[in-house]
């Protein structure tokens, strides 16, 4: 937008006025557009045997894995792609013992306007990409599909309990559709590969040596991996460092080495759903989705620092306030050494008759700035209900738009001035935008007002190769 112009003989009345409007326009802007259909499907063993049907929607998925939405996104292996990460599949650990735990390259083709008249270009798809190339793919099946993903595994029973690929039949619980008499896929049995079952993976982070970090929610643990996905070491568990409440761990009622689930201190999916690290590569921040249950009145949640290289936590942490109106983060990344994005949100989505009180923000931390109380000091940076689409690169015909989904998971400054926002769709379900069909995966870029004080990320890390700045100190 062009600035005003104000002549010597402009009343100061109007000055004001035309200040007051400029600021009244400063939203965020939507820059770029994209979007993967809700049945979108990758190869691999039968899934969704034990989910309901939902939104018009039957499973289970004969030889097939829903791509899903994304819980988690990494630069790619060139400029334009990503790599994403669905979490456990289908939303609890009872019904998702045969989704695979993977990660995909994907290239987002974004509808965007160019030129003085906003001409708009793009195809707004989002198509599969080569993990080590980046160059596109015919699809997420069929030939040549298995190059633009990688699926985790634990070949060497490293990951220190019993997991999906041990059994011979997949656990029931009884509650839901399915039998107990389901064989465990044989590929899943044979390389040992995670599940659903297993994990709730919800973030992501590459170190300096290549190797993958996962933070997980059933736990909540951290989870080691080459960049092929095959564990490397015991999941990590995380230590109770504030001693809340007086149990040594942090542990949900899905942990699988807590013996009794009503001792957990951590409410179930409450886990780390934000898992940052820093420009460095060599310390990870992360940051549980919720309170701890003897804390749950205080609306805190904590950040534990990890450091890589001694792979422990360093027993550092810092306390995060949720807003009035927010119940859940969505995820957390690196500005630079001590700032991140969070995003926050609550359980309200489009479609729900309570829409009015949705809330969904990012806001900017800072670990070096603390409030009276000891919680990180917050600044909005963008109200994802409340977003500029002067050219409707959306095509729903409005100049305004909103991003009304319950699970926003995924945040990446692109620079300093543009960030990428993902949703999970947690197929078949949700209804942030339509109520008789699974909601779509959407990517969108944002533009925004003030630039972040953005340290310039390393030269691209490909997840199957380890160049020389992934190696060195």
């Amino acid at each position: 937008m062009t600035s005003p112009t104000f002549s010597l003989k402009r009343p100061l009345a109007a000055c004001a006025l035309l200040a007051a409007a400029a600021l009244a326009h400063a939203a965020p802007t939507l820059v770029g557009f994209a979007k993967m259909p809700a049945g979108t499907f990758a190869d691999g063993p039968t899934s969704g045997q034990f989910q309901a049907a939902a939104n018009g929607v039957t499973p289970p998925y004969v030889a097939r894995q829903p791509v899903q939405g994304f819980s988690a996104v990494l630069f790619g292996p060139r400029a334009g792609t990503f790599y994403v990460m669905p979490d456990n599949g289908f939303g609890t650990k009872p019904n998702s013992p045969d989704y695979l735990l993977r990660m995909y390259a994907v290239e987002p083709d974004f509808r965007r306007a160019v030129g003085r008249h906003g001409r708009i270009v793009g195809s707004g798809e989002v198509k599969p990409v080569a993990l080590r190339t980046g160059w596109p793919l015919r699809g997420f099946e069929g030939r040549h599909a298995a190059l633009g993903r990688i699926t985790l595994s634990d070949p060497d029973r490293l990951i220190g309990f019993p997991i999906v690929a041990d059994a011979a039949f997949y656990p029931y619980a009884g509650t839901g559709p399915g039998r107990a008499d389901i064989p465990v896929d044989a590929a899943i049995r044979e390389q040992r590969l995670l599940t659903g079952g297993d994990l709730d993976i919800e973030a992501v982070r590459q170190d300096r040596h290549g190797n993958l970090w996962f933070g997980d929610e059933f736990g909540p643990f951290l989870i080691k991996t080459d960049r092929h996905g095959r564990v490397l070491r015991p999941a990590i568990p995380l230590p109770n460092s504030r001693g809340i409440g007086g149990l040594p761990l942090v542990q949900s009622p899905q942990n699988p080495l807590l013996a009794d689930a009503a001792q957990a201190n951590l409410r179930g999916s409450n886990g780390f759903e934000g898992l940052a690290i820093n420009p460095a590569g060599t310390m990870l921040y992360a940051l549980l989705e919720g309170a701890l249950i003897p804390d749950a009145d205080q609306k805190r949640l904590l950040i534990n620092e990890f450091d890589i290289e001694q792979e422990r936590y360093t027993g550092r942490t810092w306390a995060y306030r949720l807003e009035a109106g927010g119940t859940n983060i969505g995820d957390m990344t690196a500005i630079n050494d001590h700032e991140f994005l969070v995003i926050e949100r609550n359980g309200i989505q489009g479609t729900q008759p309570n829409a009015a009180d949705m809330f969904k923000k990012i806001y900017r931390i800072d670990l070096r700035l603390l409030d009276a109380d000891g919680f990180v000091r917050k600044t909005e940076v963008v109200d994802l209900l409340k977003i500029a689409d002067p050219n409707d690169l959306d095509g729903d015909g409005r100049t305004t738009f909103d991003f009304p989904f319950v699970t926003i998971e995924d945040v990446l400054p692109v620079d300093e001035r543009t960030l990428l926002v993902i949703n999970d769709n947690n197929f078949p379900g949700n209804g942030g935008r339509t109520t008789t069909a699974p909601d779509a995966t959407e990517f969108i870029l944002l533009r925004l007002d003030e630039p972040l004080n953005l340290t310039p990320r390393p030269p691209l890390c490909r997840l199957l190769e380890s160049p020389p700045w992934c190696r060195s100190k």
